[in-house]
């Protein structure tokens, strides 16, 4: 496990879990997604390796951390009630604990900015925080981002908070797989993977079956974002972007891929689609490709 501690604020902010591998090198910021925090993604360890060690022997001084409601942090208090708030953990709350985060980072490294590097819902809290606080982001590495779509519809029907099995989460993994292809995912049961997550989650155990609470929040920012809402402008967006999804993304598209680069305002804009690859793909055999393609970017923005 990845070295960690608690990042403590102001009595009314939660505590955030932080893991850093350290280096010598630029620092660089996971943010995850909307259903498992960071051990279970950036710093998960398959054959011995996980994408902060990658990160680490490319010379950049890997971090990452909880949102609230995931992991080792705090939950929100709405995720202890029985659901009939609004969504927890939506951008705005998020796009404040990155803000936390970052400026620990420049505070204990002596680096003015920080790459951050973020998959699906994590891009929208990402993006918002890049708007915001442009001085402090070096550049902006989008993993299967969430890009703004004409839909319609809205979050009004969303609890608090929802829970997810690792059947759930298998099923969702797969999805997007062509029928007849061979498994893609490393470990295709999650047999070590599943009992992972639901240890992300104190109570996972007492429920029946055995699933992971989250905050609900992430879901009502995707779609509001598919509804033409998304939190953030890319326009307002100052550092150099990179785009990088599977060839099998459902969520991430060529379009959405397009619309957020054609937006972005810095002249270092790159978009890379790696084969055989889903949503999932830092989960998956194709993650060497995607490890490879964020490396190669991360060298071209620091140069």
């Amino acid at each position: 496990m990845h070295p960690s501690f608690l990042l403590r604020g102001a009595s009314a902010e939660p505590a955030l879990l932080v893991r850093r591998q350290r280096c010598d090198g630029a620092p660089v910021l996971y943010v995850h997604g909307a259903t498992f925090p960071s051990a279970l993604s950036v710093g998960y360890r398959f054959d011995g390796t996980s994408w902060m060690d990658d990160l680490n022997a490319a010379g950049f001084d890997s971090w990452a951390f909880d949102f609230a409601g995931y992991g080792g942090s705090d939950r929100y208090p709405a995720m202890s009630k029985d659901g009939q708030d609004p969504p927890a953990g939506r951008s705005r709350e998020a796009a404040e604990q990155i803000a936390r985060v970052v400026a620990h980072i420049i505070a204990h490294t002596g680096h003015a900015r920080v790459a951050i590097l973020a998959h699906s819902w994590g891009t929208v809290a990402a993006g918002l925080y890049a708007t915001i606080h442009p001085e402090c982001v070096s550049c902006l590495c989008l993993f299967g981002p969430v890009a703004q779509r004409d839909g319609s519809g809205d979050s009004a029907d969303l609890a608090a908070w929802r829970t997810v099995t690792v059947a759930e989460q298998l099923a969702r993994f797969i999805a997007d797989v062509p029928r007849g292809h061979p498994p893609v995912l490393i470990e295709p049961e999650l047999h070590a993977w599943g009992p992972t997550f639901l240890a992300s989650d104190a109570d996972a155990a007492s429920r029946n079956p055995p699933a992971v609470k989250i905050p609900n929040g992430p879901v009502a920012d995707m779609r509001d974002a598919w509804c033409g809402r998304l939190a953030y402008r890319p326009e307002d967006i100052r550092s150099p972007v990179l785009v990088v999804r599977g060839e099998w993304d459902s969520v991430t598209n060529d379009a959405d891929a397009r619309w957020l680069l054609s937006r972005a305002s810095h002249v270092l804009r790159r978009d890379a689609k790696i084969p055989k690859g889903t949503h999932l793909m830092h989960l998956e055999h194709s993650r060497e490709g995607l490890f490879q393609a964020v490396r190669a970017f991360l060298a071209e923005a620091q140069s």
